[in-house]
């Protein structure tokens, strides 16, 4: 079991950036993926970005160029760098697993992008 709680969000104008943090209560070393998603009002959360423990990350095609996904094992720490923001980045994002565990989900930071 783990307990993730992000950090880092806000209200950014567009083209803006973020960094947001997700600490984790145990050690993430023996986790083979990390992942940040995103849910916006009304839609399905999505997996924005994904990275192993080997340092191999995946982008969903929307954020692909701007958005860095990183982790520091020694910290029990994954990041999200999102750079040129959008409106539609707008969401509440979270951190899990990925594939995601149902009991891991945390409150999530709020990504408001305006225009």
């Amino acid at each position: 079991q783990v307990q993730l709680v992000e950090s880092g969000g806000g209200l950014v104008q567009a083209g803006g950036s973020l960094r947001l943090s997700c600490a984790a209560s145990r050690s993430i070393f023996s986790i083979d993926a990390m992942g940040w998603y995103r849910q916006a009002p009304g839609q399905q959360r999505e997996l924005v970005a994904r990275i192993t423990t080997f340092g191999t990350t995946y982008y969903t095609y929307s954020v692909k160029g701007r958005f860095t996904i990183s982790r520091d094992n020694a910290k029990n720490t994954v990041y999200l760098q999102m750079n040129s923001l959008k409106p539609e980045d707008t969401a509440v994002y979270y951190c899990n697993t990925v594939p995601f565990g149902n009991s891991y989900w945390g409150q999530g930071t709020q990504v408001t992008v305006s225009s």
